[in-house]
């Protein structure tokens, strides 16, 4: 009886991490080193932070529910640091918890009069945790220490970009990690590739556009990819569309408080086998930066990525 209740778990959790092994957001755009450690921000000065919360599958219980807090720290011209804090949380009655620190150092150089180049490397840890104490199996020997695992993590990437332009390549973890309960796997991380892209126009005075892209490719599973159209009026309000191959439609919406104050939203409109059973996904981002060189008194129009 044992065995055939932790391989049911085994298929659920299986299941369930091989499509999404990583936590996924629908406003990327403002935390993409979240999938590429060479991301940087190229402002001297200006400190960004930013927390994130995501509701997924709203309406199944012990559906996906994930927590990021973030910042992007110049050291210097050439020298960016990123921290990324995740919990990601899956499951009701057995529920897994993973937890993820992440530093990410990047190195910037000059290509071109118009083009940067940035390396980054990611490291850190990810603690995860499979808690059975609020299920019948309490109780059973295999799961008495909940099932903790410390996992390292090591990643790496490439990002260039110019004022309007961007293109990254990335992996944020090259080491697979396993993960099993009494000899039977219920977790199994394959390698994660990553590809983004964006070009932001001009479109009238005050206006401006940028379609992007990112492609995901996990070892041994379909490629998949987000299409986004976002648009930036008056250097103060967001509005934006998305589609999530096969998964979700996404509408978004952002909006500058102050100078350096952003809130933004998203809902999902799941198009998958789980849109009959689930009230779509709901996220909100809020972002910070810490002005330490009077950063946005020089410039009147910021990058918009």
């Amino acid at each position: 009886m044992k065995s055939r209740f932790i391989f049911s778990i085994a298929i659920v959790f299986c299941s369930v991490l091989y499509a999404q092994q990583e936590p996924q957001y629908s406003q990327y755009m403002y935390n993409m080193s979240t999938v590429n450690p060479a991301y940087v921000k190229n402002q001297s000065g200006l400190i960004s932070t930013g927390l994130l919360y995501r509701r997924q599958w709203t309406g199944i219980e012990g559906s996906p529910e994930t927590a990021n807090v973030f910042g992007n720290i110049p050291i210097s011209e050439k020298i960016e640091l990123s921290v990324n804090y995740v919990n990601d949380r899956i499951g009701e009655a057995i529920s897994t918890n993973n937890n993820f620190f992440n530093i990410d150092f990047a190195y910037i150089t000059r290509i071109s009069d118009r083009f940067k180049m940035s390396y980054g490397l990611k490291t850190g840890i990810n603690s995860f945790k499979l808690n059975a104490s609020g299920s019948d199996v309490a109780d059973d020997p295999a799961f008495a220490a909940n099932n903790s695992e410390l996992q390292l993590t090591i990643g790496a990437g490439l990002f260039l970009f110019s004022n309007n332009f961007y293109a990254g390549i990335s992996s944020p973890n090259l080491l697979p990690n396993d993960v099993a309960v009494d000899g039977i796997g219920v977790s199994q991380s394959k390698t994660h590739l990553y590809g983004v892209t964006g070009f932001v126009f001009d479109l009238v005075d005050e206006v401006k556009l940028k379609p992007s892209m990112v492609i995901k490719q996990v070892l041994d599973s379909p490629l998949t990819f987000d299409i986004s159209l976002n648009s930036l009026i008056y250097n103060k309000f967001e509005l934006g569309v998305s589609y999530r191959y096969e998964d979700a439609f996404i509408a978004l919406a952002g909006f500058n408080i102050t100078r350096n104050l952003k809130v933004g939203y998203s809902y999902d409109f799941s198009t998958s086998e789980l849109s009959g059973y689930n009230n779509g996904s709901h996220e909100i981002i809020l972002l910070y930066n810490f002005d330490l060189l009077n950063f946005s008194n020089k410039y009147t129009s910021p990058r918009f990525y």
